[in-house]
């Protein structure tokens, strides 16, 4: 007997031929591949999860707002989405205390290693001595601007999960690469300098991050979303297990708003949103919503 829908998610795909995807009627005929029934179940088990990336913005004041317009915000219970919020690094300790208990507050950047002569960086020890339970890693911003490699984001992923973070790692292509048709190649080679120095999955959310759509107003298709998830979560089976490949919670990021949400929560590989400038916005409730279109379908 299963104790949960994870558990019977995770003997099907032990046991059958792997394919993330359910059959939606929705989606282009080449991404219409079905799974058993009780996989396109039990994949519902992976509650959803919505990430705020405040980045470089805000006063004290605009915190505080936003702060209480999240507390007063009527939203689905935790057991159907998972909401975590990331101010700049000198609000941690302000958004922690006036929060309200039930999302969860995330750091935007740690460093590689312990800490020491390492100027204007920020620990993981340093995190967990705030109480602050999630770090982001990995996000395009930092790779194209501070170039940071595949290999530095896997080590850093690997150091933060060693202190006890729970980290949001980010992959995704730059538009070049997906007009060269390389995409599936890019994010599977970032995720795998994450796997090849992680065993456990159990606390890292996959964030696909098309670097076309991050802060340009243009976003991917729900199904152009839903076929890179595909590819992501199959290259989790064949290189992580199929246990990890059911579980690990895989969502999107780039522009994303109150509009659009909807229709990119309905896709069945798609677990979530990391959330930039719209986390500032009452829109963010919106998207926090949208969570319910998993029990809708």
């Amino acid at each position: 007997m299963f104790k949960s829908q994870s558990e019977l998610l995770v003997a099907a795909v032990k046991t059958r031929e792997f394919n993330p995807q359910v059959c939606d009627p929705r989606l282009p005929p080449r991404l219409l591949l079905c799974v058993p029934e009780e996989i396109a179940i039990a994949s519902m088990a992976r509650t959803f999860f919505v990430g705020g990336n405040w980045k470089c913005n805000g006063t004290g004041d605009d915190v505080k707002k936003i702060v209480s317009m999240l507390n007063e915000a009527e939203v689905p219970p935790e057991d159907v989405v998972e909401v975590v919020v990331s101010p700049p690094y000198v609000f941690l300790p302000l958004v922690k205390s006036l929060l309200r208990s039930d999302f969860g507050v995330a750091a935007q950047n740690c460093w590689v290693r312990k800490g020491g002569a390492f100027t204007g960086e920020i620990s993981a020890e340093m995190l967990v001595n705030l109480n602050i339970p999630w770090v982001i890693l990995g996000h395009s911003e930092r790779r194209l601007l501070l170039n940071e490699s595949n290999e530095f984001v896997g080590d850093k992923v690997a150091y933060a999960l060693s202190q006890g973070l729970k980290v949001i790692a980010c992959v995704g292509e730059t538009l070049e690469q997906r007009e060269s048709g390389s995409t599936v190649a890019v994010v599977a080679a970032q995720t795998k300098a994450i796997a090849e120095r992680v065993l456990n999955w159990d606390n890292i959310v996959l964030a696909y991050e098309p670097v076309w759509a991050i802060g340009t107003g243009k976003v991917a298709t729900p199904a152009q979303a839903q076929e890179v998830h595909t590819e992501l979560r199959k290259w989790l089976h064949e290189n992580t297990g199929p246990e990890v490949a059911a579980t690990v919670r895989i969502i999107y990021g780039g522009s994303v708003n109150g509009r659009n949400c909807k229709e990119l929560a309905a896709q069945p590989d798609v677990d979530g949103f990391l959330v930039g400038g719209a986390s500032l916005k009452p829109e963010f409730i919106d998207i926090i919503k949208s969570s319910t279109m998993k029990n809708n379908n």
